[in-house]
């Protein structure tokens, strides 16, 4: 589902460290490469500006009784993509939406 909408948005595949790290965990617990190459994507720095962002959406978080304690990848993606203006491929549409509503999503229908 995802892939479809994907390829239909004709945008590029934009990954940071993060997305990475995640990626290749799941290929290291699955012992395959899953296809994925680096043709496929670029890779896009974590901009500095995205750690104020990450950190105040994290706040919100914890003021909604949200039990981490420490910000989750999804902050950092997320402020990542909206202070580059990129948009999120997820399944977790709902925390996005709560905590970077301006950030166009890429999700299951």
């Amino acid at each position: 589902m995802v892939e479809r909408q994907l390829d239909e948005s004709g945008e590029a595949l934009a990954i940071n460290q993060i997305i990475f790290a995640e990626i290749l965990l799941l290929m290291l617990l699955v012992g395959q490469s899953m296809g994925f190459s680096t043709a496929e994507y670029t890779r896009v720095n974590l901009p500095w500006e995205a750690a104020f962002t990450a950190a105040r959406a994290f706040l919100l978080y914890r003021k909604a009784d949200g039990v981490k304690t420490s910000p989750l990848p999804d902050f950092y993606i997320g402020a990542h993509a909206l202070v580059a203006g990129l948009p999120v491929i997820t399944r977790d549409a709902a925390r996005y939406r709560t905590y970077f509503p301006e950030v166009e999503l890429v999700a299951p229908d």
